[in-house]
């Protein structure tokens, strides 16, 4: 089976949003905030995976900005738990870079996937 970087680097992310969500709860008593991180982080995966469905490229498209929509929340909410102290900025700078990453990977699919239509 082919590899997919976009799928896994989404999925990996969202294992670390549970992961985050679990230690703020655990902590810090913190919810609200760690609510909308968990939804917009795993969001980021499973619309990918739906888009992997996708009826056109067009849909394929409109999914995956979507997406890039969703990772744009993600980094409010990390930058914000940054801001506020309840995440060191060790952590902070390690999910960070893996937003990053995925961000570069969702944002080159569109941009590819815009090509394709021209």
């Amino acid at each position: 089976m082919k590899e997919n970087i976009l799928k896994d680097k989404s999925f990996n992310f969202a294992v670390r949003m549970v992961n985050l969500y679990k230690y703020l709860k655990k902590q810090h008593g913190e919810y609200i905030l760690s609510q909308q991180l968990i939804r917009s982080g795993m969001a980021i995966g499973a619309i990918i995976r739906e888009a992997e469905h996708a009826e056109s490229l067009k849909d394929f498209i409109h999914k995956l900005s979507i997406g890039l929509k969703e990772a744009n929340e993600s980094k409010y909410w990390l930058d914000l738990l940054s801001a506020t102290g309840l995440i060191t900025k060790k952590m902070f700078d390690s999910l960070n870079r893996d937003y990053e990453e995925l961000l570069k990977l969702l944002t080159a699919s569109v941009k590819t996937s815009k090509q394709r239509i021209k």
